[in-house]
């Protein structure tokens, strides 16, 4: 029967009033057979794949483990699974941090790096004025954690330990105290810090520069969050680089795991300007094949996705005219967690002929798209639309790698394979993929290809697991939901 059939019949109903729309919850009591229910009827009118779920008896299962089991088994061509992005979140908890970045945790975001002897735990960035920047922290990019709450965290973890690294590395809640052992960048001795968790507010900009060359300015920033906030962050971005006069672009994606695709589509634009642009798709949503026409989600009428060359009217007044450096092509550095959204950017401008270079490592392969669906207080997140360019584009579900990476996965883009520096700022002329970056524009020439590309990073979002086994591989990675009529890109 029809999801709305079973909607909002909670085992546990929420009371009061929901902050997002102003009115009473409308959760009524209900059962985990009918929370089971709407999910079986939601999954098979809108996940992409319906027609690869295997039907199960929704009254055998809770309803976490039910959400698991709704999705396909299937591979991609590599032979990692064509499914890897289906979550949840606590909807109060989402809605808070997509719509002012604002989530617990201490500022400090941590990147993974593991085989089977040994694990690494490095800040790869933070956001500014928290307590992982503040004293007695004072993290900075590169410093290793040595334990957490007294557990070790430079070896391959077992299941009691994972469970107490995950608690100090991602609180839950603000409030919680948890003590770290850290190795600072460059030393050989270790410290003893105690952090508390806060609400963060996430920058989702940083590090905005110009660089002198001897062939013209370069401009430079980290973009690592597609939320609302990043709208007015990066339109100041462009505005600045452009009167700088800057030449070329380097846009830093490689901790980026997505967001609203209107912020991409916006970004892709400053980037390339009206010309190219103009009349063309950003990226055409196809949903399954009972939805061909109508949004089912919207109920609007299905139309390309274009590029947006005004602010929508969430922090900045609808109909503002967006700036643009009118480029015919931008360095884009990658990790494994640019992803979604991110990697909408890159086939977005292939598909009007800006060229752009990749320097970095594979993208998580990641061409589809959701939106978030609240029920009973759980927003879920399952694959709902799949995206091309304006070429008709949008078969990467391998990613995008660099061309000269020395295992050839993925679709391969103009660039260089460069692994992450952990022992340089972000930002920093020295660091190497910006190095990277910097001298392919100055003699299309690439650094040696590294002996190996196995850093991952996961963002510190809440989320309560460690990959399992852990791994370089991208985990479960950050990502914004859509409000109402608006699109969720990964």
């Amino acid at each position: 029967m029809p999801a709305a059939t079973f909607a909002a019949q909670c085992r546990d109903p929420r009371s009061g009033m929901d902050p997002e729309t102003g009115h009473p919850y409308l959760d009524v009591q209900g059962s985990t057979l009918s929370q089971n229910n709407w999910l079986r009827s939601w999954s098979n009118d809108l996940y992409l794949w319906y027609d690869e779920i295997t039907d199960r008896d929704p009254g055998l299962f809770t309803t976490p483990d039910y959400f698991d089991v709704l999705k396909t088994e299937e591979l991609t061509p590599s032979g990692n699974p064509k499914d890897r992005f289906h979550f949840t979140y606590p909807t109060e908890e989402w809605n808070l941090l997509t719509q002012s970045g604002v989530s617990a945790g201490y500022g400090a975001e941590w990147s993974i790096v593991s085989t089977s002897e040994a694990l690494q735990i490095v800040v790869s960035y933070t956001n500014p004025d928290t307590p992982a920047t503040t004293p007695p922290a004072n993290l900075a990019r590169g410093a290793t954690v040595l334990e957490v709450d007294g557990v070790d965290a430079t070896s391959p973890p077992d299941s009691e330990s994972v469970d107490t690294l995950n608690a100090g590395l991602f609180p839950s809640e603000p409030g919680e105290t948890h003590t770290f052992t850290i190795q600072d960048i460059g030393t050989t001795t270790s410290r003893v810090v105690t952090m508390r968790s806060e609400l963060i507010t996430l920058t989702p900009v940083q590090h905005v520069k110009t660089i002198e060359t001897p062939t013209g300015k370069v401009g430079y920033f980290l973009f690592t969050d597609h939320i609302a906030t990043a709208e007015p962050a990066l339109i100041e971005a462009i505005r600045e680089l452009k009167s700088a006069g800057i030449t070329d672009l380097v846009v830093d994606l490689r901790y980026n795991g997505g967001g609203y695709l209107y912020v991409a589509s916006q970004l892709a634009y400053m980037i390339a300007g009206p010309v190219p642009t103009a009349g063309q798709t950003f990226e055409d949503v196809q949903f399954n094949d009972k939805h061909p026409v109508t949004n089912p989600v919207t109920g609007r009428a299905l139309q390309p996705f274009p590029f947006l060359s005004e602010a929508i009217g969430e922090l900045v007044d609808r109909g503002t005219t967006l700036p643009s450096l009118d480029l015919a092509r931008v360095f884009l550095l990658t990790g494994r967690n640019t992803c979604s959204a991110s990697e909408s950017i890159i086939n977005g401008l292939r598909g009007v002929d800006v060229d752009v270079i990749q320097i970095g490592t594979k993208t998580c392969g990641k061409p589809y798209g959701f939106y978030a669906a609240d029920n009973c207080g759980t927003s879920y997140f399952s694959i709902q639309f799949k995206g091309v360019n304006a070429k008709g584009f949008g078969e990467y579900g391998d990613g995008f790698s660099p061309s000269d990476f020395t295992v050839a996965v993925g679709v391969a883009v103009p660039g260089c394979a460069v692994a992450e520096d952990f022992t340089k700022p972000l930002g920093d002329l020295t660091e190497g993929r910006l190095a990277a970056a910097l001298g392919y524009r100055a003699d299309r020439i690439c650094p040696l290809p590294p002996g190996s590309l196995v850093s991952g990073s996961r963002k510190a979002t809440g989320v309560s697991t460690l990959p399992d086994p852990l791994s370089s591989t991208e985990g479960l990675l950050h990502r914004s939901p859509a409000r109402e009529n608006r699109l969720l890109d990964r």
